[in-house]
């Protein structure tokens, strides 16, 4: 087929209608689609029950070409999408040795008895592809009916995540001959995008028909992703890269990484670049720069620790800030929270720390200092940077928002070299 399709996803799960699990597959699936030039229409989330599941398939072969669906493929009684999904169909179910070994294999490796209701898991409808899940119990099941194509898949993110990446994405581009379609994404951090929009409206202006500028806010700053689509010519990667010279120029300080990479990720490959070492000193933040930090990938070339100092005390007797200066000026201080910061690279015996202290609230604040007040500071060996914010979203949003302001104030400070 040469059209591009229409795709829908329905998510099958009481789990997913009571709330006790949030859907995090369709996100991630909007999101690999969209990088073949696939867009969907339509999110939809059904119960356990076999009525419902049909009434959602019959709705959703009406508006899309593509049906992805996600969970009930467990082993479980209430897990039944395989099973109305055979009646559906009409088929009957037979065993698919290729995935009778993976699950046998996957039981072996853990060295745990394989159930009957696991090797039941290997019994998959005639009238479909399997897709083989060698990271799981659940095939997989791929139906082409009168031109519709319907995927089953489970539920659990990293399988269904594997099945999507080694068979399913590949097959629709194959199966609707997916016109080319190129992105190129620009993270930038410190400016709504508000500005960002004014501050480029003239190179977006001057864009060729066939590309397009996404702005993608989050907490703290935008991704900038621009989309090229095909339009008969040749080279339309290399096209796409020549727009981006002048995009950097303009954006330059807000500028941080390019591709899919998180502010942590890219501030501590330019701490490695630069033979850099960095600590923490958190009270409000209570470890979550830390913790961003040491969730890359080789962060212990780069990250020595952190002292969480909570407490006044342990700001004295970890850190080293003088008595005198909490009792005239407070914890919330620009005085305070630079003692903190020297304090944690003498007592971390590292090249660059930051630190933080503030009013994340919901209680705490003061008319001097409401809640929302937060102070944070950088320090390396040639100087010691304060800054003022005042933020308040509410207590986890606060704190979110400054991890992230901490990592950019020490990205936009960090020296040269160590």
């Amino acid at each position: 087929m040469s059209q591009i399709p229409a795709v829908e996803i329905i998510t099958i799960g009481d789990e997913l209608l009571y709330g006790q699990v949030i859907d995090t597959n369709s996100a991630w699936m909007g999101q690999e689609l969209g990088k073949i030039g696939l867009r969907i229409r339509q999110i939809s989330s059904v119960s356990d029950k076999a009525e419902e599941i049909v009434r959602a398939l019959d709705e959703a072969r009406q508006r899309a070409q593509v049906v992805l669906m996600t969970g009930g493929l467990g082993p479980t009684k209430d897990d039944l999408t395989k099973h109305v999904l055979a009646r559906y169909f009409g088929s009957e179910l037979e065993l698919y040795e290729p995935s009778l070994r993976d699950v046998e294999a996957i039981f072996a490796r853990f060295n745990r008895p394989m159930l009957e209701v696991n090797r039941q898991q290997a019994y998959l409808p005639k009238a479909c592809t399997p897709l083989r899940n060698t990271v799981g119990t659940a095939p997989g099941m791929w139906f082409d009916d009168g031109g519709v194509v319907f995927v089953s898949m489970p539920g659990v993110p990293f399988e269904m995540k594997h099945l999507m990446t080694t068979h399913v994405l590949p097959k629709l581009q194959e199966y609707f001959r997916v016109p080319p379609i190129e992105h190129a994404v620009l993270q930038t951090i410190g400016q709504g995008e508000s500005f960002l929009a004014e501050q480029i409206a003239e190179w977006e202006a001057q864009l060729p028909a066939n590309m397009k500028l996404a702005y993608l806010p989050y907490l703290g700053g935008v991704r900038l992703r621009l989309t090229a689509t095909d339009d008969g010519q040749p080279n339309l990667r290399e096209r796409l890269e020549a727009q981006l010279p002048p995009l950097r120029a303009l954006i330059g300080p807000y500028l941080f990484a390019e591709g899919e990479v998180p502010l942590e990720a890219a501030l501590g490959t330019l701490l490695k670049e630069r033979g850099l070492t960095i600590g923490t000193a958190e009270s409000c933040t209570g470890g979550a720069i830390a913790h961003k930090l040491t969730g890359v990938a080789g962060s212990s070339e780069y990250f020595m620790g952190s002292v969480v100092a909570y407490a006044n005390t342990v700001k004295v007797r970890q850190l080293g800030v003088e008595p005198a200066t909490l009792e005239a000026h407070g914890a919330v201080s620009e005085e305070t929270v630079r003692q903190m910061a020297e304090g944690a690279r003498r007592h971390l015996g590292v090249d660059v720390a930051v630190a933080t202290s503030g009013i994340a609230g919901p209680g705490g604040g003061s008319e001097e200092k409401p809640v929302g007040t937060f102070w944070l500071a950088y320090a390396d060996a040639h100087q010691t940077v304060a800054r003022k914010i005042t933020f308040n979203r509410g207590r986890q949003l606060n704190i979110e928002f400054i991890t992230t302001a901490a990592l950019n104030l020490v990205r936009q400070h960090l020296p040269a070299v160590g």
